[in-house]
């Protein structure tokens, strides 16, 4: 029997919640520093199998959540297209040659880049309880754009809106491959043993709504009905970071079979103005958990009950902080195991 997580992806409403965290193996666990200082920087854990896998696993035997979630960077998508990839202390991930300085039709295509993700995820779902779910994941064409464009994060990502505007033909192709590679990659996943899959725009609020149609809705929907056409009984998260009004467009018009919402949705209003059935992730603020207390209880309660007709993972609004103290992630279990709708 499949388990509660990939039970409620796929509509089954019942009195549990799942719960799993973005961000969940990383660097605010001790095992994870521990690792990472014998291994070195995160690129070459990433591209160690048995090391991410461990990583992966990590937060399940600690803490028992109910996903699984792929240690692994949505920026491995350009690398594989061929873009140089690092990341430097203090600084994050930086790309190149930029695709503002440099054609795409440049870049040499290095598809083995993948396979050690795949790996990863094989080891990850041969040691994985059975009433947990495998999670892949991967960036969407937007936020990966704003990274090839730029060459690393951005505050705004003026650059790439500024191309999109400019050139919107060279933008579109940018936005095109991305959309075939991902659509491998997550095919990739699956086929080694990811049970559903995440799509995470993090630079979605940063467009306009006729610019969110075009760079947000569209290339995701691409994505969802491949994926969709080659795995029908996987389920595909999509996750718009910062959609806000926009929200229920998204989730009507990209096909997803559950929507993550971030901290900055209500939750009451999300309830009511999404799709009537659909899945819904979120949306605990992450600074929430990092407090702790009587506050994270409450506001926790409020999320639960407000998504209590509906089938809901309960989860972060976005990636859980690195100084999170461990204590507060138990603590955040407890609340979740514990509730039951009213």
């Amino acid at each position: 029997m499949p388990g509660l997580l990939l039970r409620t992806l796929r509509g089954e409403l019942s009195g549990e919640r799942p719960i799993w965290l973005m961000r969940q193996a990383g660097r605010y666990l001790p095992e994870y520093r521990a690792l990472r200082a014998q291994k070195g920087g995160f690129l070459p854990l990433v591209y160690d199998s048995e090391a991410a896998a461990e990583i992966t696993l990590q937060p399940i035997r600690r803490f028992g959540f109910d996903g699984a979630i792929l240690f692994s960077d949505i920026l491995i998508v350009p690398y594989a297209m061929g873009q140089d990839l690092e990341f430097l202390v203090g600084e994050g991930p930086h790309l190149s040659p930029r695709l503002a300085d440099t054609a795409l039709d440049a870049l040499h295509a290095v598809p083995a880049r993948l396979a050690p993700i795949y790996d990863t995820v094989k080891l990850v779902r041969a040691q994985l309880p059975a009433d947990k779910t495998m999670l892949g994941f991967a960036g969407s064409p937007w936020t990966v754009a704003t990274y090839m464009v730029n060459g690393e994060g951005s505050r705004d990502q003026h650059e790439t809106r500024a191309m999109a505007y400019r050139d919107p033909a060279q933008f579109q192709a940018i936005i095109d491959a991305i959309v075939t590679v991902t659509v491998d990659y997550l095919a990739g996943q699956i086929l080694a043993g990811a049970e559903a899959v995440q799509l995470f725009d993090s630079w979605a609020g940063s467009l306009a709504p006729a610019e969110f149609e075009r760079w947000v809705i569209a290339p995701n929907a691409a994505i969802v009905a491949a994926l969709h056409r080659r795995f029908p009984e996987v389920p595909v998260i999509g996750f718009p970071k910062g959609a806000g009004e926009k929200l229920p467009a998204y989730a009507r018009e990209t096909g997803v079979d559950a929507v993550g919402i971030d901290e900055t949705i209500d939750p009451l209003w999300a309830a009511r103005t999404l799709p009537d059935g659909l899945p819904v992730q979120g949306n605990l603020d992450p600074l929430l958990l990092l407090a702790g207390g009587g506050e994270l209880e409450r506001q926790a309660l409020r999320v639960l009950d407000a998504f209590a007709d509906r089938p809901h993972v309960f989860n972060l609004g976005h990636g859980i902080g690195q100084t999170t103290p461990v204590e507060n992630v138990g603590h955040l279990l407890s609340v979740v195991r514990n509730w039951r709708p009213s």
